[in-house]
C-alpha cells in the first residue's frame, strides 16, 4: 500500500513539474508581446423615451345563476335473514390399540482386534549436495583476431 502512494504521489509531481514548463514559458510569451492599443471610444447613444402602455379596460362581472339542489336517493332496507345452527359432530366411540409383542433384542457380534503392524525403516538415501563454488564464466575477447590477406601474386 505505502509503495501505491509513493508511485501516486511521484507520479504527480513528475506531472505537475511538466505542467509548469509550458505555463512558464506561456508566461514569458506574454511578457515579451507589445502593449495592445487603445481602443477608440463609443460614443453614447440617446435615450429614448417610450410611450406610455394603455390602461386595460374594466370587463363586466358576469352573474352565474344558482346550481339546482337535487335530493338525495334514500337507499332500500337489506331484509335479514337467519342462519340455521351448525351440526354438532358426532362422538366416536374410543379405540384401544393393542400391545406391541415384546421380542429380544439381538447382541452384536464381537470384533477381532487386530494386531499391530510395525513398518520396515526405511532405506537411507544421501541428500544431493549444492556446490559452493561458481564455475568461471568465458570472457569476451577484447582484441580482433586479423584475417591474413591474399597475395595478389597468389592468385590464380
Amino acid at each position: 500500500m505505502a509503495f501505491s502512494n509513493y508511485c501516486f504521489i511521484l507520479s504527480l509531481v513528475v506531472a505537475l513539474s511538466l505542467a509548469s514548463t509550458n505555463v512558464s514559458l506561456a508566461a514569458r510569451h506574454l511578457l515579451d508581446t507589445p502593449a495592445a492599443p487603445t481602443l477608440p471610444t463609443i460614443p453614447s447613444l440617446p435615450k429614448v423615451t417610450l410611450p406610455p402602455l394603455p390602461s386595460v379596460p374594466t370587463l363586466p362581472q358576469a352573474t352565474l345563476p344558482p346550481l339546482p339542489t337535487t335530493p338525495l336517493p334514500t337507499l332500500p332496507t337489506l331484509p335479514t335473514t337467519t342462519l340455521p345452527p351448525l351440526p354438532t359432530p358426532p362422538t366416536l366411540p374410543k379405540s384401544t390399540l393393542p400391545p406391541l409383542p415384546s421380542t429380544q433384542v439381538p447382541t452384536l457380534p464381537i470384533i477381532p482386534t487386530v494386531p499391530k503392524v510395525t513398518l520396515p525403516p526405511l532405506p537411507a538415501t544421501p541428500l544431493p549436495t549444492i556446490p559452493t563454488t561458481i564455475p568461471s564464466i568465458p570472457t569476451i575477447p577484447t582484441t580482433i583476431p586479423t584475417i591474413p590477406s591474399p597475395h595478389p601474386h597468389q592468385i590464380n
